[in-house]
């Protein structure tokens, strides 16, 4: 029997993953990787979004998040619904070599969900991992932070610019987070 990740605990802090559908590279491109920083930016000063972690890789982002209104799952609806639409828009107006291609990937994704309407760019799934011990939260921070390195794309963590490591090191970064206490 398949395990069900989801949101139990709307108070809690949870490790996430949000994948583009097909595991598209949609953050090869900076311009979306940019909308992601500031969603996330935007959540945090606007909707009680806890960011502890984050890394973007090319087709999918893994973060450690909670809420400060008991509200995590509608916050990360909304956070998912909002970068859908702008990277959508960002697709049509700009001058993405990738365009029809990806546009077509996202319309048949939505075909094949009846919640969505036009296009569908995130899985459904976040694939929602309750962190509720200090040694689990470690071995997830650490995960979360080399990934890149795992990828091959950096030889060190700090040197990803989309992630929070250089948040945990002191460093200045693109995004303020709310940094954990371990």
């Amino acid at each position: 029997m398949a395990r069900v990740y989801k949101i139990d605990d709307q108070d809690g802090m949870y490790f996430l993953t949000f994948r583009i559908v097909d595991w598209v590279d949609v953050f090869t491109r900076e311009i979306y990787c940019q909308e992601i920083i500031e969603s996330f930016r935007y959540c945090r000063e606007n909707k009680g979004l806890r960011l502890h972690a984050y890394v973007i890789m090319s087709n999918h982002i893994h973060v450690i998040m909670s809420a400060e209104n008991n509200n995590l799952s509608s916050v990360l609806r909304d956070f998912k619904r909002h970068t859908a639409n702008r990277i959508w828009d960002l697709i049509n107006k700009r001058g993405e070599s990738r365009r029809d291609w990806l546009l077509d990937r996202f319309q048949e994704a939505a075909h094949e969900h009846d919640r969505n309407s036009n296009y569908q760019i995130w899985h459904h799934d976040n694939h929602a991992i309750e962190l509720v011990s200090y040694k689990f939260t470690l071995q997830k921070l650490a995960y979360i932070h080399l990934n890149p390195v795992r990828a091959g794309y950096v030889l060190e963590a700090a040197h990803w610019k989309y992630s929070s490591q250089r948040n945990y090191d002191g460093d200045s970064s693109l995004l303020n987070i709310d940094l954990l206490d371990y």
